[in-house]
């Protein structure tokens, strides 16, 4: 099985991957932290990846949102 690797878009916050018959997967976006070896070397050693919590695509960060890799500020 191939991963899909998306870019997500403006604010998104639930995989929009479509199954063989069309419906839409609708799964939470989690930050992913735990990737392998070959997501480092291909993406950086602090990249900022999201996954899919069903059916675990893959997607990158919107280059138009602010990266969310600070510490949260009250």
């Amino acid at each position: 099985m191939e991963t899909t690797i998306k870019t997500r878009l403006p604010r998104q916050r639930a995989c929009n991957e479509k199954n063989e018959k069309g419906k839409i997967c609708a799964g939470h976006l989690k930050r992913w932290y735990h990737y392998g070896a070959d997501w480092e070397k291909q993406y950086g050693e602090n990249a900022e990846l999201y996954r899919c919590e069903k059916c675990k695509t893959v997607y990158l960060p919107n280059p138009e949102e602010e990266a969310r890799t600070g510490t949260l500020a009250w």
